[in-house]
């Protein structure tokens, strides 16, 4: 008789403390979110977003807010590896206006006996703007549209024998994303891109569509998730599915781990990325 009082008050405990975890969470999770969206004005849902194609900022953007970011990247292709690096800026100079300035860079290692490898550079001085049109608490969602202008550069092999200049890259998009109860982010990012070469005056013309998937943990800015970056181009389609987590170190320090496992794309292999994120603290 005492050992069925022992289970069941053990039982009865064990329930009372999973509640009460479960409780918890939810209020932790519940206020991080209060202090996102409801601690200054415009209103502002909190959204997670993608490691690989990041947003210019924040979906319903503060005046003030600002960003850094440093990435590092390695794909492995049939015939060489490509080491990618970019330096980020990013930054709200009115509230819902994102503004970002990036540096992207290539470097080229072949990997087989006939060395076939592009050559190295800085692929391009990028700029682009980004803006919430709609927020709604009610909904959980936000929308926006944006640009993002590319200059393209030659190789650095080529400076000061051919033109600096390359090209040009106009490409417009749309954002939509949602959050479906407290954890889980979806989005979409999608819109076309029109390269222009300079040196046959020749344009060329891809579709990107980008849809994520997340879960982040209750109460932090941690998150797991995956991204499927679709690109359509001259009737030829590429994806690359790439699983992610982005984890806080500190409290305006992220770390985004991301692999990237194409589906159908004829020359490149697996690839990783890394994103340091750092967001300095902004007066409101």
């Amino acid at each position: 008789m005492k050992n069925d009082i022992l289970v069941i008050t053990m039982c009865l405990f064990t329930i009372s403390t999973t509640a009460q975890q479960k409780e918890d969470n939810g209020k932790r999770d519940s206020v991080y979110i209060h202090e996102i969206e409801h601690d200054k004005l415009p209103v502002k849902v909190l959204h997670a977003e993608p490691l690989y194609i990041d947003l210019i900022r924040d979906l319903g953007a503060r005046k003030g807010e600002k960003e850094w970011n440093i990435g590092l990247g390695l794909t492995d292709n049939n015939t060489y590896d490509e080491y990618t690096a970019l330096i980020e800026y990013e930054w709200a100079p009115i509230d819902r206006l994102g503004l970002e300035i990036e540096l992207p860079f290539s470097i080229y290692y072949p990997t087989s006996n006939d060395k076939v490898a592009p050559s190295s550079n800085l692929n391009s001085f990028k700029f682009a703007g980004q803006y919430s049109f709609y927020v709604s608490e009610k909904y959980q969602t936000s929308m926006a549209i944006g640009y993002i202008h590319e200059l393209e550069l030659t190789e650095f092999s080529k400076y000061g024998k051919e033109s600096f200049l390359t090209g040009n890259v106009y490409n417009p998009f749309f954002i939509a994303a949602r959050r479906l109860g407290s954890n889980f982010h979806t989005l979409l990012y999608t819109g076309p891109a029109f390269k222009h070469h300079f040196a046959d005056q020749s344009i060329n013309t891809s579709w990107q569509i980008n849809s994520n998937i997340h879960y982040m943990m209750s109460g932090t800015r941690n998150f797991v998730g995956v991204e499927f970056n679709k690109e359509f181009n001259s009737g030829d389609f590429d994806m690359i599915v790439r699983p992610q987590m982005r984890v806080g170190i500190a409290d305006n320090l992220i770390i985004g781990i991301v692999v990237g496992v194409p589906i159908s794309r004829e020359n490149e292999r697996l690839s990783s990325f890394l994103r340091l994120i750092y967001e300095p603290k902004h007066k409101t």
